[in-house]
Order: C-alpha cells, then structure tokens, then sequence
C-alpha cells in the first residue's frame, strides 16, 4: 500500500477515536486461555467511556467466547483490537451475566462483525428493546456512545447447560433466585477451573445491591464456593486469585447480620443507616455512594423475610 494512502488511513482511525473515545484497552491474562479488560472502580462517567465493569475474552482453537461485551460499541470494537494482537481469531460467542447495561451494550458489535451468538437473562431479553435510552448513554455521551445499539438475545438461560466449543467446555449455571438482580448466571471455563462471576462478586469496591437480594447473594457465594475454582474474575475488581471472594462474601454476611440485628432491635428505618454503617468497608471505592443504600435495601428485606 502506497504511504500517502496510509497516512490518510491512519488519519482517518485517529479522526474516529478523536470523535469517540480511546479506551487504551491492554487485556491482562488470568489464566492460559483468558484475557480480561479490568474496568475502573467507579461509576460510569464521560472521563471513562462508560468502562467500569469487567470483561473477558476465552481462547479456544478457531474462536474467542466473550464473557460480558462492556458498555459500548467502541469498547467492543477496542478490546477485539488489542485481543486480535494476540490471536486473529473471530468471536463465536458472548455470554451476558446479568442485564445491568455496562455488561453488554458491546454485543451489537460482535453481532454485527461475526454475527456471534448472544446468550444471557430473560430478564435481559425483556427488560429492553431497540430505541431504549439506557443508563451508559444518558451518563456518558453521544460520541462515546455512538453506533451503540441495542439487540436481542439468540438465546436465554432458564436452566444448567454445558457448551463443548473447539476445545473449551464451558458451564452456565443460573443462580435461580434473586440474588444481584432477579436472574443472574455464572459460567465455569471447566478445563482451566476459571469462574467468571458476574456481579455476584465484586472486589475493591462496594456492591451495588439495588436490584438484589443480601440472602440471594449469599446462596449464590456458597454455590460458586461448592466448585473447586482456580481463578475468579469477579464483575467488578481486579482480584482473581483465591481471595477473590473474600470481601464480598464478608461484606454480605455483616451485612445481613447486624441489619438483621437491627430489625431485632426495633430500630426504625429512618435510623438503621446510622446503626449500621460497616466501617470495615469505608476505605473502598463507592462507599460514599452505595453503602447506605444498601443498608436500607436490606433493612426491608429483612424486616419483611418469613
């Protein structure tokens, strides 16, 4: 190719991600066959594209499987750029965990270039629909949110299923009962023993429990604990050794324990944020923000439990 013509190419992708926005994607590999792009510790902003949640990417012999696509077309896009450094090969499958839009507004991207297959929720599939404005578009803007849209689902997760793909054996496994949101799954890379969580686990920062449940959380914890994982990419955080799960789960457990005190007590709901405040966790990211309400989201749950 002539260099004036790669100049103005290179002018051109420069353009874009000036009109856009650079994300400056570097995956980070956990285990033989994963990458993952690691989402900063804060909500969702114009200064971070919307990126605030983890995603992942699984090589297997003729494709990559994505697990949780991002918040945009343009991180899509990025991530599949530096992943294609690593490996040129297409993607074949995304998996969504949940519906929380920073999870999976990339999937019209991988539909559009190799028309890969999207599973996910029910809830997903309902809870949205082409033309909606979502949270990652009304928080970040319209150049970072552009070519953005919103797609079905190929297929929902209602129960257990194990997928054989090249010569990776994947598990997803519905939580089956509210737990982050109403209807979660986690999925198990079996042959490298790598859990991808979802936001049934998060480290480094504070959960966001406001679609869920603290007794759901805890059931789903134990579930995930009852299979002998090596890795855990959490949906948010950057811990994925052994102690992945630590802060969360104790988070959820002290949680339930001294609101469920609180109830015991006859504490009020107008007071019970006072009473229980979990200093434990005030140093971490989004604590100012979410912890309360947690607290209060919790308190009604409790107080109302048979």
């Amino acid at each position: 190719m002539p260099h004036h013509i790669k100049s103005i190419l290179g002018l051109l992708l420069a353009s874009q991600v000036l009109l856009g926005f650079d994300y400056t994607l570097k995956p980070k590999q956990v285990s033989p066959s994963v990458w993952c792009f690691f989402g900063k510790l804060e909500a969702p902003s114009k200064s971070n594209g919307g990126f605030m949640s983890n995603s992942c990417y699984i090589k297997t012999k003729k494709s990559y499987i994505v697990v949780d696509s991002g918040p945009t077309h343009q991180f899509a896009e990025q991530s599949y750029r530096a992943m294609e450094k690593i490996a040129a090969l297409p993607v074949s499958l995304v998996i969504n965990t949940h519906y929380h839009d920073d999870h999976w507004l990339g999937n019209s991207y991988y539909k559009k270039r190799f028309n890969a297959k999207l599973i996910g929720t029910t809830l997903q599939q309902e809870s949205y629909k082409k033309g909606d404005s979502v949270r990652i578009q009304k928080m970040t803007s319209p150049e970072i949110f552009a070519r953005t849209l919103i797609i079905p689902l190929d297929e929902t997760v209602k129960k257990k299923q194990t997928l054989t793909i090249g010569d990776k054996n994947l598990i997803i496994i519905p939580v089956g009962t509210k737990a982050h949101t109403s209807e979660d799954l986690f999925v198990l890379l079996e042959d490298e023993k790598v859990i991808f969580s979802g936001d049934l686990v998060m480290n480094g920062r504070i959960t966001s429990n406001r679609d869920g449940s603290v007794l759901g959380q805890l059931k789903a914890h134990k579930m995930i604990n009852s299979i002998g994982w090596k890795v855990l990419v959490p949906g948010h955080g950057y811990e994925t050794g052994s102690n992945a799960m630590e802060e969360s789960s104790l988070y959820f457990t002290l949680l339930k324990e001294r609101v469920g005190k609180a109830v015991e007590d006859d504490i009020g709901a107008d007071e019970v944020t006072k009473v229980v405040t979990l200093p434990e966790f005030k140093d971490k990211a989004m604590y100012d923000i979410l912890n309360k309400r947690n607290v209060f989201d919790t308190y009604n749950e409790l107080e109302f439990a048979e």
